[in-house]
């Protein structure tokens, strides 16, 4: 009974995460459309569109291999897992082992490359323009996601979420520069790698600008439904990520009853609903920077965490 309990609690968690992505984009949408006092879409909008993609035919290119149509469902699934892997209304689930911080940074990289081997499988310029402006920002915030990783295992002792989560949940690790330097390094990498401004505008489809879109024009159908959804996954994952690490409040741990997962699964949907209401506001706040400062951009985020790694040797718990 048992590990029936534990397969269920991690099946919920997995499907939680699922249901949740969509509702995080309609409420970003929303409150940016609010800030610049429209009415903006419902909320529930991303649910319907969707499901009438998900209603309509692929239509793929005569070009295109096997490898294009199978794409989309080793994208999705990549960005699932890591999804899922992340401690979210409670640590120690059944699958908690396997989430380490490594193993989440090689399914998004997995994901990644896919991604642009299907946009080049095509043919077509705006495919290999977006894969490789996407090849460009990979190639900075994934070694500045790494040395993110290292700063934060240091400091806890391991690259496990769920211990992560509980070390930074006691207090144990006091005020550190280290860390808050890791938590700079991890946003910029989030709005790279999610596509948010000032790096890409996720509402546009002009070819001085776009990134991901330029990935993704020939998909149409389920096959696009599947690549959309990936990517709002991978923005709930950099929030729940975030909030794992830096802001654990609220998760329930082992052995917790069915009350404090409860308030766990609470403070998780709350951690969500602050972390798009921040990105809301600071989309707002700015404007879309050129591709050829793209590199400066996150490279800083790269040297943050670098310094950040540097002087959890130098420094002590304030």
């Amino acid at each position: 009974m048992e590990l029936i309990a534990q397969l269920a609690l991690q099946l919920a968690q997995m499907v939680l995460v699922l249901a949740l992505t969509p509702l995080l984009t309609g409420f970003v949408r929303k409150l940016k459309a609010r800030l610049q006092r429209r009415a903006g879409p419902p909320l529930l909008q991303v649910y319907r569109d969707l499901a009438k993609l998900i209603a309509k035919d692929a239509i793929v290119a005569t070009d295109a291999s096997w490898l294009f149509r199978v794409f989309p469902y080793l994208i999705f699934a990549a960005t699932w897992v890591a999804a899922s892997l992340v401690p979210s209304f409670g640590t120690n689930l059944l699958f908690s082992w396997s989430g380490d911080l490594i193993v989440i940074v090689a399914l998004l990289g997995s994901a990644r490359f896919v991604q642009m081997l299907a946009a080049l499988d095509v043919g077509t310029a705006f495919g290999g323009l977006g894969a490789s402006r996407e090849a460009m920002i990979a190639s900075l915030a994934e070694p500045a996601m790494l040395m993110m990783v290292f700063t934060v295992a240091l400091v806890a002792g391991t690259s496990q979420l769920s211990a992560i989560a509980e070390f930074m949940h006691s207090g144990e690790a006091g005020l550190r520069l280290s860390l808050a330097l890791a938590l700079v390094a991890l946003v910029i990498v989030a709005l790279a790698e999610t596509g948010r401004f000032p790096v890409d505008n996720p509402a546009t489809h002009l070819e001085l600008t776009m990134v991901h879109e330029a990935m993704v024009l020939e998909y149409s159908g389920r096959h696009l439904a599947l690549v959309e959804l990936a990517n709002a996954l991978r923005l709930l994952l950099y929030i729940s990520l975030i909030a794992c690490i830096f802001i654990p409040f609220g998760i329930a741990p082992m052995g917790a009853g069915a009350g404090a997962l409860t308030i766990g699964a609470i403070a998780y949907i709350a951690k969500l609903a602050a972390g798009a209401a921040l990105l809301a506001l600071f989309e707002m706040s700015l404007a879309k920077m050129r591709v050829f400062r793209v590199p400066n951009f996150v490279g800083a985020a790269f040297m943050l965490a670098v310094l950040g790694t540097l002087l959890i040797f130098v420094s002590a718990p304030l």
